[in-house]
């Protein structure tokens, strides 16, 4: 049980630092969208719970699994964006 839990850790701490790289995605996006109304993109949201859909099937994962986590990080993403909006027009 020791190794599978240093592995699940192993794991989490990887997608750690992934979620640092996709967030500062969203702090360059924050700074490059021409106005508020821009950060919430419907379209965007569609489009990348689409090909989480596609590569989950790829890889044979359940997209059941991903999809509330992928709302929720979308959703969170879409929030960090309009705070780090607000703070650099602010």
């Amino acid at each position: 049980m020791d190794e599978v839990r240093a592995g699940v850790d192993a794991v989490d701490r990887d997608i750690v630092a992934l979620l640092k790289r996709r967030f500062g995605y969203m702090d360059a996006a924050a700074r490059i969208k021409p106005n508020r109304e821009a950060v919430r993109d419907e379209w965007r949201k569609a489009d990348v719970k689409a090909k989480v859909d596609a590569e989950a099937e790829r890889l044979g994962v359940d997209r059941k699994l991903l999809d509330r986590l992928y709302e929720d990080l979308i959703e969170t993403s879409i929030a960090h964006e309009f705070d780090r909006y607000d703070a650099t027009r602010g």
